[in-house]
């Protein structure tokens, strides 16, 4: 397989191809620091062709909190039109189901509950639960939470994940996410519905803002996913039919060798480990 793999650093080569972009945002737009300019400049060439970049993200907050903070990160509006957030798929969740919730996550994905008509509980009283990540994601780890997942779990509490990631990059470090917690409590035998990217809905949602974007129907073949996670983003698209182009200066850059320099042999064993196998590799989202 690894034969058969080689870079595409100028994503100008593959634009052609298609209409709709749907990029992913954390290790591929920006490292939670600062935005990355080739990225930037990337979609904003790609609109000004005329065609629709939907960012698709797995951060547990509503697309408007999102771009607020890639505003702040220096990310241009003119590189996107539209933002599609897991936090948008677990807000339609919450709102077809009754009863009181228990939020596990830190303060500042409350955002996700704003407007909603909810009450919020401890564990032991909670109808359902919403996990938006680790309440102190700088010192904590998936271990710190398997006494309270427990009390959960002998409640047979179902529990709404709103950020599908196991770990995301927040400059040079990996921090843990929500998903992690969520694969434990599945683990543990708990009902889990992940509303993120690899599944279906978040990919429907934002198809179809792009369709209303352009203002006509979409093909899936004129489609590219763009991300830099095997588990999320590269099965996630492949899983929806779509062609995937996928960075590997992101989460994974260390099992593939480095940023600069990566391993095609390293790359290669991965995606046969997975199952999956990308439209095209890139280091970075360069045009």
């Amino acid at each position: 397989m690894n034969s058969a793999l080689s870079f595409s650093d100028h994503f100008e080569l593959l634009a052609d191809r298609y209409d709709v972009l749907l990029c992913d945002v954390w290790g591929v737009v920006h490292n939670s620091i600062v935005a990355f300019p080739q990225a930037a400049e990337a979609l904003a060439r790609f609109r000004q062709r005329g065609g629709a970049v939907v960012l698709i993200t797995n951060a547990p907050r509503p697309g408007t909190i999102v771009g607020h903070y890639l505003d702040k990160l220096g990310l241009p509006r003119s590189s996107y039109d539209a933002i599609m957030a897991s936090g948008d798929v677990t807000r339609g969740v919450i709102a077809r189901r009754q009863g009181s919730v228990y939020h596990l996550g830190p303060e500042r994905d409350l955002p996700i509950f704003q407007g909603l008509d909810l009450q919020f509980a401890p564990p032991d009283r909670a109808d359902f639960a919403v996990c938006t990540g680790l309440f102190n994601d700088d010192t904590e780890t998936p271990d710190d939470y398997r006494d309270l997942l427990a009390v959960m779990r002998a409640r047979d509490l179902f529990m709404l994940c709103a950020n599908p990631d196991l770990v995301v990059e927040r400059g040079e470090k990996l921090i843990y996410c929500a998903g992690a917690l969520a694969d434990v409590y599945a683990a543990l035998g708990g009902e889990v519905f992940y509303a993120g990217k690899p599944y279906a809905p978040i990919y429907e949602e934002a198809l179809a803002i792009a369709q209303a974007v352009r203002g006509t129907e979409i093909r899936s073949e004129r489609v590219l996913a763009i991300g830099d996670s095997i588990r999320t983003d590269l099965k996630g698209a492949r899983d929806f039919g779509l062609d995937c182009l996928f960075v590997t200066a992101g989460i994974h850059s260390e099992e593939f060798g480095g940023r600069d320099s990566p391993d095609l042999a390293a790359l290669a064993e991965a995606f046969r480990n997975a199952g999956v196998m990308p439209t095209a590799i890139t280091r970075r989202l360069a045009w």
